[in-house]
C-alpha cells in the first residue's frame, strides 16, 4: 500500500507543478489555492510511504514521477517541445524507478 501513496503522492506533485506555474507568482488565487493543497496532500503521503518504504528509494521516486509528469503535462497542456532524447531521458527515469521498486525489499 505505501508504493500506492508514494505514487499518488507523485501524481500530486505534478498537480502542484501545473497549478504553480497557472498561478503566475502567486498572483491567481484559485491556481495557487490547488498549490498549497496539493504541495501539503503531496507532503503527506510521502510521510505515510515513509512508514515502509526507505528514505532514499521514496524519495527518488517520489520527485522521479513528479518530473515525468511535470514533462508530460508540460508536453500535453503547454505545447513543450517532445524532442526524441526528452523523450529517451524520460525513459530512463521511468526504468530508474522501476528498479529501484525491482531492488527494494520493502513491501
Amino acid at each position: 500500500m505505501a508504493w500506492i501513496y508514494l505514487i499518488i503522492a507523485g501524481i500530486f506533485e505534478v498537480i502542484w507543478a501545473v497549478a504553480l506555474r497557472n498561478s503566475e507568482g502567486f498572483t491567481k488565487l484559485q491556481p495557487a489555492i490547488i498549490t498549497i493543497l496539493a504541495m501539503a496532500v503531496s507532503i503527506y503521503l510521502l510521510a505515510i510511504s515513509l512508514k515502509t518504504i526507505p528514505l532514499g528509494i521514496a524519495y527518488t521516486v517520489w520527485t522521479g514521477v513528479g518530473a515525468i509528469g511535470a514533462v508530460i503535462a508540460g508536453i500535453i497542456l503547454f505545447n513543450e517541445s517532445k524532442e526524441i532524447l526528452k523523450l529517451l531521458f524520460i525513459f530512463l527515469i521511468i526504468a530508474g524507478i522501476v528498479g529501484l521498486k525491482i531492488v527494494t525489499t520493502n513491501k
